[in-house]
């Protein structure tokens, strides 16, 4: 019975000696392993509507308006941005305060991410003013801020409900 065994396994060791490949383990195969990185958007968010409050003419109305925030999505090793505000001129039907009776504030900036920002109060009016700049920004970031706009009423200021719109603008 040994007799029988032993040649058959050496039978098997001589198959796999024999088969191609099996032997040549210096050339390992390799895989080039590839991806790619999607960027996203540069944008942002505003509050839809604020009320500011009630004064007499003569006097100064402010309130903080609600979170800005810009959000940078690209994925860049280095971003920058720029925020603008205008203001379209306050009305009230039949009398207009200008644009230029208000003011905007930025306040404390808050950031995620790596980010340089650099905040500029202004006073409004109908053509875009720098606020907020992010500068240095490396990958994906977010910067906000609550901004308070405070408009000077006039001493000769028509009573009622004025209008007027704030845009902000991110590029």
């Amino acid at each position: 019975m040994r007799l029988r065994i032993l040649p058959a396994a050496a039978a098997s060791v001589a198959l796999v000696l024999v088969q191609p490949g099996l032997a040549d383990a210096a050339a390992d195969p390799s895989t080039t392993v590839t991806f790619t990185v999607t960027s996203g958007a540069l944008s942002m968010s505003v509050p839809v509507g604020a009320a500011l409050g009630s004064g007499a003419p003569g006097t100064q109305i402010s309130s903080p308006i609600g979170p800005v925030t810009v959000t940078d999505n690209r994925a860049l090793l280095s971003a920058s941005w720029t925020v603008t505000a205008s203001e379209t001129d306050f009305t009230n039907g039949s009398s207009t305060l200008p644009a230029t009776s208000a003011a905007y504030t930025v306040g404390t900036v808050t950031t995620t991410g790596t980010i340089t920002v650099t905040p500029t109060n202004v006073t409004l009016s109908n053509s875009p003013q720098v606020v907020v700049t992010g500068s240095a920004g490396v990958e994906d970031n977010t910067a906000s801020w609550d901004p308070t706009v405070s408009v000077a009423l006039p001493a000769g200021a028509i009573s009622g409900t004025y209008t007027g719109t704030l845009t902000h603008s991110v590029a």
